[in-house]
């Protein structure tokens, strides 16, 4: 098996690494995309990962080791099926993600879940909604440096409840995005005008949980009491991702649905994807924006 790297030419063809990866490995030269390589779908098309990918798996993970300058990084393991983040299907939350991996025992066996998380009832179900085929299922799997995050956030380069694309709306917690995007924290809303810049509005939500990294994997926590009603994100922080908004929708051709997270003074991308339901109500998106309901709980992406 050979692994394709992000940043490669062959990593940039979707029917070899999905959606997802294809369209990091395109952004890597001109983004801070962390370092990573893809499992291929070729890899798992016999029935998911085998013991025979383990020295494989090995190798690339110490290059990635030198990459990082550590000796057992940490890693975020990310399914990307083959018709993921296209136009008209996204696939978000159908396919399993596992973050604070390290290890090539422990990489092989998130590979395994990831794989068997394309072939639940949850994602059968999903691909029937959408046509898609059950029968011809090709997933590939990101092994990517994990970011650790201090803010995290998700980005609309335009409004998906509305579909005013001069909107820009970014939700931010503190901590790992998996809180958000798995609806156990209401988001900070922000919402920038795309042609002059300026944040026309900022709701500061209290922030009561977050996610970071423990032994194995991640962990819900309580958010510091005072952190809960404190902006997630300065001025500068909210330029610089509306910033990347504008410049991922230039690049792209189509209006993005973007994960992003700050570790430091560091801005990096970690998704970027069309949004799909522009102008038909985004359940993340439609809770973070409606005022007055800012306790709900999110849906997850």
């Amino acid at each position: 098996m050979e692994v394709l790297w992000l940043g490669q030419e062959g990593c940039h063809d979707s029917a070899l690494v999905g959606g997802k990866v294809a369209n990091l490995s395109r952004l890597a030269a001109t983004h801070a995309v962390p370092a990573g390589f893809c499992v291929p779908t070729t890899a798992l098309a016999a029935g998911g990962p085998l013991p025979a990918l383990h020295a494989d798996l090995a190798r690339a993970y110490r290059r990635l080791a030198e990459m990082a300058n550590e000796s057992d990084p940490r890693v975020a393991v990310r399914s990307s099926a083959a018709d993921e983040d296209g136009r008209d299907a996204s696939f978000a939350g159908q396919h399993e993600t596992y973050l604070n991996i390290a290890g090539t025992d422990a990489i092989l066996d998130a590979i395994a879940r990831c794989w068997a998380s394309a072939h639940t009832d949850r994602a059968y179900d999903y691909r029937r909604q959408h046509g898609l085929p059950l029968d011809q299922i090709r997933l590939a799997v990101l092994v990517q440096r994990l970011v650790p995050a201090d803010v995290s956030a998700v980005v609309f380069s335009a409004n998906p409840v509305t579909g005013a694309r001069h909107e820009i709306v970014i939700n931010a917690s503190w901590g790992l995005g998996e809180s958000i995007v798995g609806g156990t924290v209401t988001p900070d809303t922000y919402v920038v005008d795309k042609v002059s810049g300026a944040t026309t509005e900022r709701r500061i939500a209290d922030k009561r949980r977050m996610t970071v990294s423990a032994t194995g994997g991640t962990r819900e926590v309580d958010v510091p009491r005072f952190l809960r009603a404190a902006p997630a994100l300065n001025d500068l922080q909210i330029s610089a991702i509306a910033e990347i908004a504008v410049s991922l929708e230039a690049t792209m051709g189509w209006p993005a649905d973007v994960e992003c997270a700050f570790h430091g003074d560091r801005l990096y991308l970690l998704q970027c994807r069309p949004i799909t339901t522009l102008g038909v109500e985004h359940p993340l998106a439609a809770l973070a924006l409606a005022s007055g309901r800012a306790g709900a709980a999110l849906t997850g992406m």
